[in-house]
This record gives structure tokens, C-alpha cells and sequence, in this order.
């Protein structure tokens, strides 16, 4: 999917602070528009045309309503939309119970990790493109269930793939590891070989919904 110059933004979040926080920080990043902000499911469902919008971000739990709903009653309209979903509790497994057509361009932050807007954008931005990103804090917790797909990748690929599921660009990941861009590209065709996925538009989701359903996330 061709990266958008200029990302429309809906946010859907029944905590009005919250709300007008995540509308005011966002409002002022270059290449992103707020279309609308909304306290819940109706006003959203009201306010919303498919089209309007490349990214909705929703509250999980809404006072008249469930986000997951919302966010497939919306990607249904519009097969393009990226959906973002916010909670404060630790729903990221709730991913992996979408239907598998609409799975693309999901991405999960906890409340917490929104307070860092670099992670924010980023995650924007990546769904915008029709990639998953999940929480970047679960995904440092996240270690390998034995007998998994995962579990049989090398340290490095786990490292690439634990980095590909924070949403991060191929290069990126070769900036931060101090290799080729070509390096990124040849471990991620292994990482993929070794899961069983075909490459494709849609291999990176696909390893990150992999990543989510083979690793735990310890309660330190």
C-alpha cells in the first residue's frame, strides 16, 4: 500500500480529557488531520462515512458499546481503514479473534504507551498502511512458548520479528542493528520460511499475529 502524505484521523474515546488530549497532540503533528473526535459508538456510527477517515483510533470499552465492534462494523464500510484500538488493560490476544478478512491494518496500544506520542504517530502511520502494530511494552515482555513456530526462530530473528510487530521499517531495524537493509530483508524471508507464511503484501501481519499467538507476556 502506497504511504499516505496526509493521514485522516477519527478518534472514538468516552473519557472526555482523554479524548481532547489525544485530538489536541495529534492536531499538531505535521501529516496527520483530526476529522473527529467522539465520546461513543452511536456519535461515531452518526458522524462517520466511509472514506472520511485512514485511521480510527477507539477505546476498547465505551460507555455504549464495544471499540472491537465498532472497528469491524467500520472496516466492513470501508475495507481500507486502519483501526488502532486503545485500552488500559492488557486485550491485546483480542487481535487474533478478528475475522481473517478484515485482520490487515489492525494495530493494539495500551493506554500507557499512548503517552509517548513517538509511538503513537508511529503506530498511526504504520496502520495507515495496512500493517499490525501491537503494543511496543508487551512486545519487550513477550518471550517464545516452547513448541511454537516461534520458538524455533534464532535469537536474531526474534529480535527482527519482536521489532517488525513495534511496527518499525525495514530500515529502520537495520539502523538500529547496525546492518544492511538487505540483511533485514534476507532474515525476515527466514523468519517467514520458518512460520509457514508465504511472502507477500500480507507477510507482515501475518508474522506479527504469529508473534502475538506463540509468545506469553510474564506479569513481572
Amino acid at each position: 500500500m502506497v504511504e499516505k502524505t496526509e493521514i485522516r484521523v477519527a478518534i472514538v474515546e468516552d473519557h472526555d480529557l482523554y479524548r481532547e488530549l489525544l485530538t489536541t497532540s495529534l492536531a499538531a503533528i505535521d501529516g496527520i488531520t483530526v476529522v473527529g473526535a467522539y465520546s461513543g459508538v452511536a456519535a461515531a456510527k452518526d458522524g462517520l462515512r466511509p472514506g472520511e477517515i485512514d485511521v480510527a483510533l477507539l477505546d476498547i470499552e465505551l460507555g455504549d458499546g464495544n471499540g472491537v465492534a465498532l472497528g469491524v462494523t467500520l472496516r466492513r464500510a470501508d475495507p481500507h481503514l486502519g483501526i488502532v484500538l486503545l485500552s488500559a488493560r492488557d486485550m491485546v490476544e483480542l487481535l487474533l479473534g478478528l475475522p481473517e478478512d478484515i485482520r490487515r491494518g489492525w494495530s493494539y496500544l495500551s493506554k500507557t504507551s499512548v503517552t509517548s506520542l513517538d509511538t503513537l504517530v508511529n503506530t498511526i502511520r504504520a496502520t495507515s498502511k495496512g500493517e499490525t502494530v501491537l503494543d511496543p511494552t508487551l512486545v519487550a515482555r513477550s518471550v517464545a512458548r516452547r513448541g511454537t513456530p516461534v520458538s524455533t526462530l534464532t535469537n536474531r530473528q526474534f529480535e527482527i520479528l519482536r521489532m517488525v510487530a513495534r511496527g518499525l521499517a525495514n530500515q529502520t531495524i537495520a539502523d538500529e542493528l547496525g546492518i544492511a537493509n538487505n540483511s533485514v530483508v534476507n532474515h525476515l524471508s527466514a523468519i517467514y520460511a520458518s512460520l509457514n507464511i508465504p511472502e507477500g503484501q500480507n507477510a507482515r501481519v501475518s508474522a506479527v499475529l504469529e508473534f502475538l499467538n506463540d509468545t506469553a507476556r510474564p506479569v513481572s
